[in-house]
């Protein structure tokens, strides 16, 4: 399920892009994509639609700096 909502959603696709990259060698890009669809479903409903793209990067960027730092 995570793919496949991650191909179909545009926001989601560019939210894991920048941060699979920006996460590289700490976060498997597989990690980066759940955590981007958990996060787009937790702010379905919640934010206005002009919004969503840069509310889901700062949610799924949050939440994998909390996962990074629990690493360490």
């Amino acid at each position: 399920m995570v793919t496949r909502q991650y191909h179909q959603d545009p926001h989601c696709r560019d939210a894991v892009g920048a941060l699979a990259a920006e996460f590289s060698g700490r976060v498997p890009r597989s990690v980066v994509a759940r955590t981007v669809v958990g996060a787009r479903l937790d702010l379905e409903g919640q934010t206005q639609p002009k919004a969503l793209a840069e509310m889901l990067h700062r949610l799924a960027r949050y939440r994998l700096d909390v996962l990074v730092s629990a690493r360490t």
